[in-house]
């Protein structure tokens, strides 16, 4: 069931930040199953899943609906958990990773590693579900490992608008050799990030992470410039109809 929740969840994500479903269109399951080809489980947990992600509003017990966003929101939210988790990932590294929060973050980078490895095998095929809950452990450890109950509750704040979680990776599984090469990079910072807050560079740690987050910014931008620009694309024209204005 994994892999339909996650297809539905995708399929979904990307008509919303393609502009298909318009701000404050519902989206009810009895409507929506047989549109997507899915049984009314799998969607309704794709929608649970959009709402944690801030691309969806529950209306009561009238469903869901879309909510209004633009990149220039879900920008600035990315923006302001940049310096969040810059200033999370120097505490960690000024004062230094207990033992759980070093496993945590190096079976993070680990998983990273294995599931690119997976990808290249799959023609570029990413497991998104598995990376998006390892990104999310990641940055959540690092933030642990700040040790600020302060820091942690205006990450909260923050990571409840549209696509700011570090879990929420964009049109995932929609662009898929465009998200591949984001991803590898993505991996790369992380590598970074856990080298300077283990060799107590917190400067340098922060410097990464905010990066990190801008590049995060500028790549679901793009992918959902990419997603508006394909929903606009004319249809091919079958050989029959070409066939036929020849005729």
């Amino acid at each position: 069931m994994a892999s339909q929740i996650e297809r539905v969840a995708t399929e979904l994500r990307r008509r919303i930040l393609s502009g298909e479903l318009p701000a404050g269109q519902r989206v009810r399951e009895l409507e929506w199953a047989p549109e997507l080809g899915a049984s009314r489980t799998p969607l309704r947990l794709a929608l649970v899943e959009l709402e944690k992600q801030g691309l969806l509003e529950r209306v009561g017990s009238r469903g869901y609906h879309v909510r209004r966003i633009t990149m220039d929101e879900v920008a600035e939210a990315i923006d302001v958990r940049g310096v969040l988790e810059g200033h999370a990932a120097r505490l960690a590294a000024e004062a230094g990773l207990a033992p759980p929060q070093r496993d945590q973050l190096e079976r993070c980078v680990q998983e990273g590693r294995r599931l690119l490895e997976a990808a290249g095998t799959r023609r570029g095929v990413l497991d998104n579900a598995a990376w998006a809950s390892m990104n999310a452990d990641f940055h959540a450890a690092l933030v642990e490992a700040a040790g600020s109950r302060t820091l942690r509750a205006a990450l909260e704040l923050v990571t409840r608008s549209p696509l700011a979680h570090a879990g929420a990776l964009g049109v995932n599984g929609a662009q898929p050799q465009m998200e591949l090469s984001f991803l590898r990079r993505a991996q790369a910072d992380h590598e970074d990030v856990l080298e300077a807050v283990l060799g107590r560079e917190g400067a340098r740690a922060e410097a990464l992470m905010r990066e990190h987050a801008r590049r995060s910014r500028d790549n679901k931008r793009r992918l959902a410039e990419r997603a508006a620009a394909q929903a606009t694309e004319p249809e091919p024209a079958s050989p029959r109809a070409a066939r036929s204005r020849r005729g």
